[in-house]
């Protein structure tokens, strides 16, 4: 008859067990910011209305490791050097307008940006403002894309950088997509892609 295995268990106190369970939950919440979503506020007018100065989303930091950005989406980025950054903003945040390949112009005759010959119908631009100011034509080189923020007057995306790669930054600078806002709970919404980007050839 085999010998029984006397185990000796050892009492836990409750201060111990909650101390375990703190340490876990910081292991598993800084895993989940590091590699899968984060949370950005918005530091600035650049993408209203879309966006309101300290809206807070939140960021997929896992989905470009599976793909390219898309036209149309908001992602997170670290602006190249020369973009100027201030100290307190590490990132900016703007929309995807034009991606490797794509040729982006403003403006066609009735005022509307094109990509790769289709107008874009932004209904989400700042009211008043024009899709943009300033006359370009832009091919945008493979692994880079051409940033706008939606408030097309108070923004110093791409059109302000074209002197560096005709303003486009390189794909792999990109920290992630805004996916959704998610503070001010009054303000909780998606960010999903506008249809015009839809008919893009």
């Amino acid at each position: 008859m085999p010998d029984k295995i006397n185990a000796r268990r050892f009492p836990r106190s409750k201060p111990f067990e909650f101390l375990v369970l703190l340490i876990v939950a910081v292991v598993v919440a800084a895993g989940v910011r590091t590699f899968l979503v984060q949370t950005f506020y918005i530091p600035s007018g650049s993408m209203e209305n879309t966006l309101l100065l300290n809206d807070k989303v939140l960021v997929n930091k896992a989905v470009y490791r599976f793909r390219d950005p898309a036209r149309g989406e908001i992602v997170v980025f670290e602006p190249p050097v020369g973009w100027g950054i201030g100290p307190s903003e590490q990132e900016y945040i703007k929309r995807v307008i034009g991606i490797g390949g794509d040729r982006v112009v403003c403006c066609d005759a009735d005022k509307r940006i094109t990509v790769n010959g289709h107008a874009l119908a932004e209904d989400y631009l700042f009211p008043g403002d024009a899709p943009s100011d300033e006359e370009f034509d832009v091919t945008v080189p493979a692994g880079r894309m051409f940033m706008m923020g939606d408030h097309r007057s108070d923004s110093a995306d791409s059109r302000a950088h074209m002197d560096s790669d005709q303003g486009t930054i390189p794909v792999d600078r990109v920290a992630g997509r805004a996916f959704a806002i998610y503070w001010p709970s009054s303000r909780w919404r998606s960010l999903s892609v506008p249809s015009t980007f839809d008919a893009i050839p």
